[in-house]
């Protein structure tokens, strides 16, 4: 399929065959543009976020974002964490965006008591703020801005596996009204985006779409040992990730779902936009 073409948003059952978890979800929060130029991504976020809070009560979201890496482990604490407009050289109005959702100091423990359980020990931040990673998609998912919302942050030395097994350490989180979110970006070559900074609409890159295949047929096949070695064996992996972080929350995802373990789920592609040429969208739930 194109990558410039979003897909429909994805059709959850109906509410009598609802699964008990949550669906884990990724997203690509791409420029922080995003936010005043949703293009066809924002409005299937919504539509998507709409159809979960339908079915699922949610109690809380916890989000891994790559704005937010430290060397040790930590979990935002506070109870109302404020809204950081971490970027710049951007027009003004996106710096007068605010996402108001409480915090959740006993969701922060419970994370941190399932992280260390699995071999973990995290500190709690009481002093973090949203970063854009985390708000700028949440604005899209729940507007309202009334769910409480924890991020948890990015080793700075982890890669595909540790951050798998992060995921997995709090996929049962998902039984008890936590949504699990990755925040990321499919393709993310920041010095190509602002080489001429080219329209929202532009031709996709030749590899940005090689590499974002790639990456949906080892997904389709359920091939985690693939996906965990995707430096070595995806085409243009070095140019659509000069560095790691920002499709290490993609893995923090999949191990919040159980992907590649067997019997476990498939995804499902919200979206595969592509913006400004350099930037693919995809965004995918597993339930």
């Amino acid at each position: 399929m194109d990558p410039t073409e979003a897909l429909p948003t994805t059709s959850l059952a109906d509410a009598a065959s609802a699964p008990a978890r949550v669906p884990a979800l990724f997203v690509s929060h791409g420029s922080p543009m995003m936010a005043l130029e949703p293009g066809q991504t924002g409005p299937g976020w919504q539509a998507y976020g709409r159809q979960v809070v339908a079915r699922w009560p949610l109690r809380g979201v916890v989000i891994m974002s790559p704005h937010w890496m430290t060397h040790d482990l930590a979990v935002m604490g506070a109870p109302a964490p404020e809204t950081w407009h971490d970027f710049g050289g951007f027009p003004p109005p996106l710096y007068e965006l605010q996402y108001p959702a409480p915090g959740s100091p006993a969701l922060a423990a419970e994370v941190q008591t399932a992280l260390a359980s699995a071999g973990w020990p995290a500190r709690v931040d009481m002093q973090r703020p949203f970063d854009h990673g985390a708000w700028m998609p949440l604005r899209f998912l729940l507007p309202q801005a009334q769910v409480p919302v924890v991020q948890l942050s990015l080793p700075a030395a982890a890669g595909p596996r540790e951050v798998y097994a992060l995921g997995a350490a709090l996929q049962h989180l998902r039984e008890q009204g936590v949504w699990l979110i990755g925040s990321g970006s499919m393709t993310h070559n920041l010095r190509e985006f602002f080489g001429g900074r080219p329209p929202m609409d532009a031709t996709p890159a030749p590899y940005v779409r090689a590499f974002a295949d790639w990456v949906a047929d080892a997904l389709s096949a359920g091939d985690r040992e693939r996906l965990f070695d995707y430096r070595a064996l995806a085409p243009e992996a070095a140019r659509a990730h000069p560095s790691d972080e920002h499709l290490l929350p993609l893995y923090f995802t999949l191990g919040a779902a159980g992907w590649g373990e067997p019997g476990g789920p498939r995804p499902e592609y919200l979206g595969r936009e592509v913006m400004y040429s350099h930037l693919a969208m995809d965004s995918l739930a597993l339930a």
